[in-house]
């Protein structure tokens, strides 16, 4: 759409007309006019203004009365160009003609009934346009190609004619400059300008990059919390967690990412709050991991995000308060004694019905980031020390700053680094030679974490009966050869009969869930199956320690 200057103080102010065809090799645009009639808006159409022209004619303006049948110029040339209906009465009472001055004289053109209405002058072709609808505009640019390859500037040939649409004529000039030797000596002193400078961005950017860094960080989470703000975690300010957490008076426990507080939000709703450390490179990266991940999801068997803090460089995330702690606690209590007395007998242990309780709802809570959410989401930290324990011992997977998103139906994840804690991590993360990343990998570290329950330790090394402590074995490869010859004792002093089916249960399980190869182990639906069957029948899963088995 292009508008087009009028010379009317009527209607036609300003033309509105269509871009049919540029040309930019003859220089030509071919336009036309989309509503109204183009011989009627023609006659004002005013280009001293713009950087176009077009072929322009002397017409004169005649009115016939429409009892007047066609009229014919009879000549060569298109002396007359009939404009009706285009300026035709509503009635259609008049014909309206236009006749072509110069080469056509009034006195050969049979207008004997028609009335001279006005003369126009430097109008385009009106043939052509009632024809073809079409006005060509021109426009001249001068081609200074040859004076370029000359190494010259281009000027037109004569300032007088410069401002003439119609003289296209340039030429060649030199343009006045300093002699070689002080071009040379520019150039030199560009150089060294610019050595200078170099050098001075590259000091100022060694000495400021851990800030820009930070900064930088600063503003990605800035705007990704923007574009957050219309989930439902609260954001607070840095003064909102002094006030929540007594000034960080109660200290429940520190790690490599942070230093976790108590807190309270309100006389009834106690938090913990989780002050990110900076000293990590990716911190900023996991604050929104995390914010992001844990901002999608609803369950019981996860922990809740609160709210977060990004105040400056201080970054928080505020969650539930949940009393019991970590499961960690549990099992590491009691495993010193499982080896010398029933762990029954522990004050800490938790009972073999409440374990049950516990596995299927971690187990529950995976499965749910796996195929509850919009996105699949993989929580590459499966550990006891990443499951929260609330007043009912209600299991809650926590920690999402390594996760990653990924849709459903996504097969394979590719991975820069290995994500995860040693001894939980799928042997897939560390090498393709055992197949793709994916949320088998989740499986592999939630069967890690399953024996780790049965034995009531880590699952690296274990002590043979009747040996000495130094001769050890891994535990999985242990409680594998114990269930493979099919023995209830599994020499962790369970008493109670019941208790030994679900140790086997959650040992035969976990085995499933450790096999060396991501096909060979089941899907989180399957382990959710497999933990809530009542009945001892579970098929023993094949050997995962075959290869390297002597």
């Amino acid at each position: 759409m292009m508008i087009m200057p009028s010379s009317s103080s009527a209607n036609h102010d300003k033309q509105h007309v269509l871009v049919k065809k540029i040309n930019y090799t003859t220089q030509e645009i071919e336009i036309h006019y989309q509503i109204g009639c183009p011989p009627g808006q023609i006659f004002y159409l005013n280009l001293s203004s713009s950087p176009f022209e077009f072929e322009d004619f002397n017409y004169t303006l005649f009115s016939c009365p429409s009892s007047v049948p066609y009229i014919s110029s009879g000549t060569s040339y298109d002396c007359l160009t009939k404009l009706s209906p285009c300026l035709g009465n509503i009635n259609n009472q008049t014909n309206y003609y236009a006749m072509l001055g110069g080469y056509c004289s009034i006195s050969r053109m049979p207008l004997e009934s028609c009335t001279k209405v006005l003369d126009y002058t430097s109008v385009p072709d009106l043939f052509t346009i009632k024809q073809a609808n079409i006005l060509k505009l021109l426009w001249f640019i001068p081609d200074c190609r040859r004076c370029e390859d000359l190494g010259k500037a281009c000027r037109f040939k004569d300032e007088f004619y410069s401002t003439q649409k119609n003289h296209t004529e340039t030429q060649c000039y030199v343009l006045k400059g300093p002699k070689r030797p002080r071009a040379t000596l520019r150039i030199l002193g560009i150089c060294a300008l610019s050595v200078v400078a170099i050098v001075t961005g590259i000091v100022i950017c060694y000495v400021y990059s851990s800030t820009k860094t930070e900064k930088e960080s600063q503003l990605r989470i800035e705007r990704f919390l923007d574009d957050y703000r219309a989930l439902k975690p609260s954001r607070y300010s840095y003064a909102d967690i002094k006030r929540m957490t007594n000034k960080f008076k109660d200290k429940l426990g520190q790690g490599d990412y942070g230093t976790v507080f108590k807190g309270k939000l309100s006389s009834e709703l106690l938090v913990a709050v989780k002050i990110l450390s900076n000293s990590n490179e990716k911190a900023g990266e996991d604050f929104i991991n995390e914010v992001g991940t844990m901002g999608r999801i609803h369950h019981v068997n996860v922990v809740r995000l609160v709210g977060f803090c990004a105040d400056g460089f201080i970054r928080a995330l505020v969650y539930d308060f949940l009393p019991n702690g970590s499961l960690q606690n549990f099992i590491s209590s009691s495993a010193a004694a499982a080896d010398h007395m029933s762990r029954n007998d522990n004050s800490n242990f938790l009972g073999w019905d409440k374990l049950q309780d516990i596995a299927l709802g971690i187990a529950k809570g995976i499965e749910y980031l796996h195929q509850g959410c919009d996105q699949q989401i993989l929580q590459f930290d499966i550990k006891p020390h990443n499951v929260l324990l609330d007043q009912n011992f209600t299991p809650k997977v926590c920690d999402f700053g390594l996760a990653k998103l990924c849709s459903k139906d996504q097969s394979a994840i590719s991975m820069t680094t290995a994500r995860g804690t040693m001894g939980y991590i799928a042997p897939e993360v560390f090498s393709g030679n055992f197949g793709n990343v994916s949320h088998k990998s989740d499986v592999y570290s939630f069967g890690t974490l399953l024996l780790e329950i049965v034995g009531g330790r880590k699952n690296f090394k274990v002590a043979e009966d009747n040996e000495s402590s130094t001769s050890q074995v891994y535990f999985p490869k242990w409680i594998y050869k114990l269930l493979e010859q099919d023995q209830e004792d599994l020499r962790i002093h369970i008493e109670d009969e019941g208790d030994v089916k679900i140790a086997r249960k959650l040992a035969i399980v976990g085995l499933w869930c450790i096999q060396w190869y991501p096909l060979d182990r089941p899907s989180m639906k399957i382990v959710v199956q497999m933990l809530e069957r009542q009945d001892d029948k579970l098929i023993m899963p094949p050997n995962p320690f075959a290869s390297t088995s002597n």
